[in-house]
């Protein structure tokens, strides 16, 4: 009896796994490209004709991570068609891409698995897994809601001027893109709010929504249910010190500046300062002229927009929790105190090693891509660092060195955009695919410091 031969099955090859990092790295970079390539559809441009392919992902990159920085004014370049791409896009970035699948989900009513649910607490910068599904539907309820409300305040501001239609429109864009810090307008002319320096209706729902849109989602619930946490107290403290401060020092350093607020009255000098110690931590709306302001009052803002908002919410930058952490370490040091300590809580160490990281990294980042950028567009180093620092914080604000930029410095001002939105850390992770921890622990040696 002939026996019977038996061919091994054929292997197909395993699924890639990716990590929670690569996972939103590559659905940043999918929304990007799909909003790139439909900016450059001619339906899209205002002109009728096709937007360059690179100038339109430029957009939809300053778009994706909520930035504000264009090579084009989208008022003047962009259709009604691309000013909605535009909105939408802004929209998605502020919730996140894991946040913007998981409301997709909750709608279709799709299940959400285990795996998902990882993602969204690394992209929620949640601790804790319970719950996360539920804080989503939460947070989505609670952006609509604001950014509902910002858009009937802001209509009846532009009411004065526009018709009803026209009024509705630029205020639910405009609501959109302050709540999520976007810092997009359609006000035409890169003029961004000069028009409204003086107006206090426009400047304070404006600064309000972001605000309210910085100081992230945990604080906000934490503030509804009137309960604070260690967290919230200290997103709190370091939002009012540095609106205060950002307020104050830009009265001293530009108030006898005829360009800027030396030209205004007693109160639009006040409202304009407040509105520019708000919107450089992240949100890139300006009612002054940013290429007239003076060089100390540009190193201010550079520092503003490198703090930027706070964890859980919708701007970027190093975030005011990580500044403040390293300063904790320093008054503990200068107080001959072991441990960090904030409101009588004492922080973890891996905390204290996560900000020190975070804030060296970004320091090196942003120094090294802005020396870039000043080689290979031949200007000055401060323009290129507000230039740069303005990408990596996700701001918008421009000296206008932006629209000139050549292609290898758009490039450049996108790879910054990207990775301060996604962030150092998570490009790392995602990078080299995971976390390893160390296996051996060796011996304790002091150093010589100071």
């Amino acid at each position: 009896m002939a026996r019977e031969i038996v061919l091994p099955r054929r292997a197909w090859p395993a699924r890639i796994a990716l990590t929670p990092a690569q996972t939103i790295i590559l659905g940043f970079a999918t929304v990007i490209l799909v909003g790139g390539f439909l900016l450059s559809l001619p339906i899209a441009s205002e002109s009728g004709r096709g937007t360059p392919f690179l100038t339109a992902l430029f957009t939809a990159n300053s778009a994706v991570c909520v930035t504000g920085l264009v090579v084009v004014d989208t008022a003047d370049h962009y259709s009604t068609f691309g000013e909605l791409v535009i909105m939408t896009l802004i929209q998605m970035g502020g919730f996140g891409y894991m946040t913007s699948w998981a409301l997709l989900a909750l709608i279709l009513g799709w299940r959400i698995g285990l795996r998902e649910r990882i993602i969204l607490t690394e992209a929620q910068n949640l601790y804790q897994l319970g719950g996360v599904v539920r804080f989503t539907r939460r947070l989505v309820l609670l952006t609509l809601g604001v950014e509902a409300a910002g858009a009937a305040v802001l209509t009846l501001g532009w009411l004065r001027e526009v018709p009803i239609g026209r009024a509705l429109y630029l205020g639910v864009f405009h609501s959109i893109s302050a709540f999520n810090n976007a810092g997009f307008d359609l006000m035409g002319g890169f003029r961004s709010l000069t028009a409204y320096v003086g107006d206090p209706l426009v400047s304070l729902t404006v600064a309000s929504l972001v605000i309210l849109g910085g100081l992230g989602f945990a604080v906000l619930f934490d503030l509804r249910a009137r309960r604070l946490t260690l967290h919230s107290k200290t997103v709190l403290l370091a939002t009012v010190s540095l609106i205060v401060a950002g307020a104050a020092l830009m009265v001293l350093l530009e108030f006898a500046n005829q360009q800027t607020l030396g030209g205004l009255p007693l109160p639009a000098r006040l409202l304009a300062a407040f509105f520019h110690a708000v919107t450089p931590r992240t949100a890139g709306f300006s009612t002054l002229d940013v290429g007239q302001l003076t060089q100390p009052t540009l190193m201010l803002i550079v520092a503003l927009m490198f703090i930027g908002a706070s964890p859980g919410g919708t701007g970027g930058g190093i975030k005011t929790t990580t500044f403040i952490t390293p300063l904790a370490v320093i008054l503990s040091t200068l107080r001959g105190t072991g441990d960090p300590v904030l409101f009588r809580r004492r922080l973890p160490v891996f905390v204290i090693y996560k900000a020190v990281t975070i804030a060296l990294a970004s320091v090196a980042f942003v120094v090294t891509m802005a020396v870039v950028l000043t080689r290979v567009e031949g200007t000055d180093f401060l323009p290129s660092l507000f230039e740069i620092t303005s990408a990596f914080g996700t701001v918008g604000l421009s000296t206008g060195l932006t629209p000139g930029l050549s292609p290898a410095g758009r490039i450049i001002i996108m790879v910054t955009m990207f990775s301060g939105r996604v962030g150092l850390l998570t490009l790392a992770f995602g990078l080299t695919r995971r976390e390893r921890p160390a296996r051996i622990r060796y011996p304790e040696e002091r150093l010589y410091i100071g």
